[in-house]
């Protein structure tokens, strides 16, 4: 069968793992803005809607070292083929699910085993197949193509009927499949990833488990991940929520939704650039990650704190969005520097990363629901404890990261 020759083999393989975010990325907003009508038609509570939001977050937690383990050992294309094909499936299916409350938060745990699965697998082939002059730049698109994901779903899902919207995206990931086997037609299951790699010349040394945990630096880039998506959860799953129940906004303005993904896609892809173009001019490594993280953490940080005090929806929805642009800087700060300190083992510590990040996840259903309940209705601390989290992270990674190898 023929193939695309207009792109090199690395080339190919950066846009189908771009394309693969695209889609896990727009699946995992899908419920955030159907929740609203649906929550019309089941009555669910808010602490109900909490829980089916969060539910993802549970399974996404479980499978993020796992993606990095199978990626080595079976092979990073097989795990990532059978992770975009297990999480389309539960995608597609959630209507059939939605009256039974048990089973829909069982399917959406599912959805977030396998989606948990993909950045693991991802990193794994980046951090082989990425000149480090590079890596800046391959890591924004990966990450801007998650925003353009949610930007696509942000938008087309008010538009749609709610069953529609898990119908029409469950389905990309089939096609994605197909798409697949149509540019690796012969060895798509092999057990060795053939992709030309272009492998780090780094040191090798016996690696304990404990390396992974007992290192500061590692846990600088941890604790900065954590704060990242506290503030970045909080907004993907209740920001249509907010915008629909205290800012008045109808099913058409929550189109507006999309406004942040899509500044925070072009963010990404110009601070990846800047990044690599500081390199080029001589900024240490080093520099430029605190740079670009600092910059990723205290101003969305400072967006939040007057986004929480705004009741104009289109004002708000500037703010909101302005925060998660400069949150895309993260990109070729914190989630580049994996790279940098753990070049052999970049997939598992990202693995390790994202399961602590995942924790937000899970727990600001809840604790946003409760939060909200417990302040008769006000959004206030919720916004501004993501403030605090987000200043709290910065500091904790200027201070104790590094760009050299440790592991």
């Amino acid at each position: 069968m023929a193939r695309i020759r207009w792109l090199t083999r690395t080339s190919r393989i950066v846009a189908l793992c771009s394309a693969a975010n695209f889609i896990n990325s727009a699946d995992r907003v899908i419920m955030p803005i159907a929740i609203v009508p649906m929550t019309d038609i089941f009555q669910w509570s808010l602490h109900a809607q909490g829980w089916i939001l969060s539910a993802f977050a549970f399974g996404y937690f479980t499978s993020q070292i796992l993606g990095s383990f199978w990626a080595s050992k079976l092979g990073a294309k097989n795990v990532l083929i059978c992770s975009v094909l297990l999480w389309s499936i539960a995608t597609f299916v959630t209507p059939f699910l939605a009256h039974s409350l048990t089973a829909l938060v069982i399917c959406r745990i599912v959805l977030g085993f396998a989606e948990g699965l993909g950045l693991p697998t991802i990193f794994h082939l980046f951090a082989h197949s990425i000149p480090v002059e590079e890596r800046s730049r391959a890591f924004s698109y990966l990450l801007a193509s998650g925003s353009v994901g949610q930007t696509v779903a942000s938008v087309l899902c008010p538009h749609l009927t709610w069953d529609a919207c898990f119908y029409w995206f469950g389905s990309f990931g089939f096609i994605w499949v197909s798409l697949w086997y149509f540019v690796y037609p012969e060895d798509a299951f092999s057990s060795e990833d053939t992709i030309p790699l272009h492998m780090p010349k780094v040191i090798s040394r016996s690696i304990r488990w404990a390396d992974f945990i007992l290192s500061k630096p590692l846990w600088a880039i941890y604790v900065a991940h954590f704060a990242m998506n506290w503030s970045s959860y909080i907004i993907m799953q209740w920001l249509p929520t907010y915008l629909a129940r205290y800012l008045g906004g109808n099913a058409h303005s929550l189109s507006l939704t999309s406004v942040p993904y899509i500044v925070n896609s072009i963010f990404g892809v110009i601070s990846g650039h800047v990044a690599d173009g500081l390199l080029l001019k001589n900024w240490s490594v080093l520099n430029v990650r605190r740079l670009m993280t600092s910059v990723g953490l205290v101003g969305p940080a400072l967006f939040l704190a007057i986004f929480c005090v705004v009741d104009h929806l289109p004002f708000a929805v500037v703010l909101v969005s302005i925060s998660m642009g400069l949150s895309a800087c993260n990109s070729a700060g914190h989630l580049s520097n994996h790279v940098d300190v753990a070049p052999n083992y970049a997939g598992t510590t990202f693995a390790i990363s994202n399961t602590i990040a995942t924790i937000p996840g899970i727990l600001c259903g809840p604790v946003t629901a409760s939060l909200v309940t417990a302040f008769d209705g006000k959004w206030m601390t919720v916004f501004l404890g993501a403030t605090f989290v987000n200043l709290m992270g910065a500091f904790i990674y200027f201070t104790n990261s590094v760009a050299t190898q440790v592991l």
